[in-house]
């Protein structure tokens, strides 16, 4: 005879967390990475849809240049590059934008992406990031957030 399963379990974790019974600490981080990402997304809805799509899906054709030499807006979902930068150059790029960033990188290619620091305080670019990163996979996130740790050390 074998014992009640993980039913039983699963009904006692469920009713702890409705009657607040967590860690004041894990719930607390629950509860703040949800409302960073619902206060992300519209963010993101206001200040970059219009470019990267109101699905993060980019522009068309975004890996090659324009007339003027300017890349298309890339996506931000998994099948982009979003994912491939740290946490710290991804917030320097969306707070000074693109051009900036890449001129004190060295790179030389134009970017179109304007700075969006005088708008978005750093709390609001997290949050735009966490959706973001909320939209991905967790095979990408866990990839995302090494990168962004290694960035860090």
């Amino acid at each position: 005879m074998t014992g009640p399963g993980p039913r039983p379990l699963r009904l006692f974790a469920s009713a702890a967390l409705l009657m607040g019974l967590l860690p004041q600490p894990a719930a607390a981080f629950l509860h703040a990475a949800t409302a960073a990402a619902g206060s992300g997304r519209a963010l993101y809805v206001e200040y970059c849809a219009a470019c990267h799509g109101a699905e993060l899906e980019g522009q068309p054709d975004w890996r090659s240049p324009d007339a003027n030499g300017l890349y298309p807006a890339p996506p931000h979902d998994e099948t982009g590059h979003t994912w491939h930068h740290d946490d710290a150059m991804l917030t320097d790029y969306i707070a000074r934008g693109g051009q900036a960033v890449l001129d004190d990188m060295g790179v030389t290619f134009d970017s179109g992406m304007p700075g969006f620091g005088s708008v978005l305080d750093a709390r609001e670019i997290k949050a735009v990031l966490d959706y973001i990163k909320s939209t991905w996979p967790e095979r990408i996130q866990a990839l995302q957030a090494q990168r962004s740790a290694a960035g860090a050390e």
